[in-house]
Parts: C-alpha cells; sequence; structure tokens
C-alpha cells in the first residue's frame, strides 16, 4: 500500500515551514526547495494551470488573454490548456468555459499571426472500456480518494438520486478517465476552481483532500493559494486556508 505524506512527516510542520517562506520573503528559488524531501512548490506549468483555471472561473479575459501566453511560453501543450477549460465547466458552468475556450481561440490566433507556432500535444486516447459509464466512474473515484466506496449514499445522492448518476457517469467518467490531464493536474484544476467561486467549503475540502491523496504535499497547496491570491479576493483566500488548515490539524 502507498504511504502517504502525511504518515511520514507531520503535515503542520511542513505548512508552518511553506508559510514562514512567505513571511520572511525568501526568493523563489529558494521556495522551491524541499523540507526533509517534501517539495513545497509548484512548477511554472502547474502555476500557470492553477492561473488559467481561476481567470477563466471569474471570467477575467483580459488578464486570461495574459496568462494563456504565459502558459504556452511555460510549455503547457494547447490541448493541455483546452482540457483545463473543457473540465472546468463541470465546477464553474458553461459559459465561463466557452468564453475560455473563445479567448484562447484568439489568443492561438495572434501568436500564429506573429510566426509562433505551439506545441499541439497529444489527443485524448480512444476510451475501450466497454463497462458501464457509472461503474467506470465509481471506480475512478475510488482510484482517487484511494478507499471503497460501497457505504450509504450521500444526503444529496438520496434526496436527489439522478445527480449522482451525472457525477458518476460524467464527471466522473466522461471527463476524469480522459488522459489529456492526469489525476494530479485535474484536482489542480478543481481547487483552482473552488478557490476562486467561493463559498463551497465542503467540496474545497474534499478536494484538497484527494490533492494530498494523489501526492500532493501541503506546502504545494499553500503554494497554489500564494497563485491565486494574485487574482481572487481576499476574503476566498482567507477561507481557503482556514479548509487547509483545518484539514491538516484533522490528520495529526
Amino acid at each position: 500500500m502507498k504511504m502517504k505524506i502525511f504518515d511520514i512527516i507531520p503535515l503542520k510542520s511542513i505548512v508552518i515551514v511553506s508559510l514562514a517562506f512567505v513571511f520572511l520573503g525568501i526568493p523563489g528559488e529558494a521556495k522551491a526547495q524541499s523540507t526533509n524531501g517534501v517539495t513545497l512548490h509548484l512548477d511554472n506549468k502547474q502555476q500557470s494551470m492553477v492561473t488559467i483555471a481561476s481567470l477563466t472561473a471569474k471570467g477575467d479575459l483580459g488578464n486570461l488573454e495574459t496568462a494563456l501566453n504565459g502558459g504556452l511560453d511555460a510549455g503547457l501543450t494547447i490541448n493541455e490548456i483546452k482540457e483545463v477549460m473543457v473540465h472546468l465547466y463541470a465546477y464553474c458552468g458553461f459559459p465561463r468555459s466557452l468564453r475560455g475556450l473563445r479567448t484562447f481561440i484568439k489568443v492561438l490566433d495572434e501568436r500564429k499571426a506573429k510566426g509562433i507556432e505551439d506545441n499541439p500535444g497529444a489527443e485524448a486516447s480512444p476510451i475501450v472500456d466497454t463497462r458501464p459509464k457509472y461503474d467506470r466512474g465509481k471506480e475512478n473515484l475510488e482510484t482517487l480518494v484511494q478507499r471503497k466506496l460501497d457505504g450509504p449514499k450521500a444526503d444529496y445522492a438520496q434526496f436527489a438520486p439522478v445527480i449522482e448518476v451525472f457525477l458518476k457517469e460524467h464527471l466522473f467518467a466522461d471527463i476524469f478517465e480522459r488522459d489529456v490531464l492526469n489525476y494530479q493536474q485535474r484536482e489542480l484544476v478543481t481547487v483552482s476552481v473552488l478557490t476562486t467561486i467561493g463559498d463551497v467549503e465542503p467540496m474545497l475540502r474534499s478536494h484538497m483532500n484527494i490533492c494530498l491523496i494523489q501526492g500532493f504535499t501541503p506546502g504545494q497547496l499553500e503554494k497554489l493559494l500564494q497563485v491565486l491570491e494574485k487574482n481572487v479576493d481576499e476574503s476566498k483566500i482567507k477561507s481557503a486556508r482556514e479548509v487547509l488548515n483545518e484539514l491538516i490539524q484533522s490528520k495529526d
């Protein structure tokens, strides 16, 4: 069984070290170091994904253009960025996603006119699994949370059973099965969007926890919030930090 990071080093200690970097104003290169082998940073591509997801969810199209250029320059492929925008619609809606995609088309056209040839990247592999989508989605979710989900259904699923079907068949099968982005990248996008829209603390806690399960460190989640605070309301960042701190304390 794969050992989780909080089984090795106390989570609270990791976050305290990470926060110390922030408050002491240590340069970016220093913040990229690790503590006892635990990574405290996000690379340029990951930070670009965070920013692109947030600005798309927020509908800040002017700053999104800058972020899209930055993401491409950082090495994100066209298909990776498209997949970010496809993924996030499940959390902030089609309108934001579609406007983001149209902004991306504009950016690509402008770059092409300047002679910049961006890497299209890999397309999603065909799905060959013929099992019912509900079963595939349930299995994907169990892989994300690393436990079986055979207990009583959540209250919302009992109240409106069809939404449980949509979640398993569409979100966790149709979307999460696509291999353009891996699980870590999809959760990075999800936490970025949930933090940006705000007032969804239970869902944010769940997805921050999945990030930890999928191998992110608390320091990396703090770095995610540092990236977001450039464009997201201070109250939402504060709320997200409270969720992260409470999650960490629950692991002690």
